[in-house]
């Protein structure tokens, strides 16, 4: 038995992506509708809007569907390989755009502003990766964050020596620690926190404060932040500057 499919031209207009672009704004649009524009035609059986709700379904989140490759969405039953090209460009200069309103050399007084700069480079990745923000006097970002070490947080990893150097390098005043969950969820672990306390000490010795350490996760729900600052936690004691 055939199942009846609503093509989108058949649907209302009031309900219809494009049509609902030229009369609400595209900032009142649904995820799903963004992506239905995007992706502009469905598949047989399969109208665009039902294609798209299907994929933010099958992926959770635009986040985690920005982290599939373009090799695995094409093999999706109504994307292929140009509609996959097309996604992936559109995800990545969301991307970008949030990376440049960020700026290149920002003040950071804050854990939100540190989580900005850093929430863009961890949404896409699949295992930890150890970050070192780099401050000047005045707490400006004095280069791009400095990857040290990719894998599970451990005091092999991430030791003083390599996390230090580029701190020295750049003669920093400060620095703030980072590193990502790809889980999604940032309450830190035990290890997170006894890495922690070793890299302040270490920094105390050296006279390069450590002013925080930021955890990025992702964000599930509205009102739960994607990141968490051990140093407003409480669970691990910084030094004052």
């Amino acid at each position: 038995m055939e199942v009846y499919r609503v093509r989108v031209k058949d649907l209302p207009k009031a309900l219809q992506p494009r049509e609902k672009f030229d009369r609400v704004g595209p900032e009142n649009l649904s995820e799903s509708d963004l992506l239905a524009l995007i992706l502009r035609t469905g598949v047989a059986g399969l109208n665009v809007v039902e294609l798209a709700e299907m994929l933010l379904l099958q992926y959770g989140s635009l986040s985690a569907l920005s982290r599939a490759s373009a090799a695995e969405l094409q093999k999706i039953r109504g994307v292929g390989k140009e509609k996959a090209k097309i996604l992936k460009a559109s995800l990545e200069m969301g991307r970008r755009l949030v990376q440049e309103n960020v700026g290149e050399n920002p003040r950071i007084a804050s854990p939100e502003e540190a989580a900005a700069v850093l929430r863009e480079r961890a949404r896409g990745l699949d295992r930890e990766v150890f970050w070192v923000l780099l401050l000047d006097i005045k707490n400006r970002l004095m280069v791009p964050p400095c990857e040290v070490s990719r894998g599970t947080l451990n005091s092999s990893l991430v030791h003083p020596r390599e996390i230090f150097k580029p701190a020295v390098q750049h003669s920093a005043a400060h620095v703030i620690l980072a590193h990502n969950h790809p889980s999604g969820d940032p309450s830190p672990s035990a290890q997170d926190i006894k890495v922690t306390r070793k890299l302040v000490e270490a920094g105390h010795m050296m006279e390069i404060t450590v002013l925080d350490h930021m955890i990025i996760g992702r964000k599930t729900r509205e009102g739960v932040d994607d990141f968490m600052s051990l140093r407003e936690s409480g669970l691990v004691l910084f030094h004052q500057d």
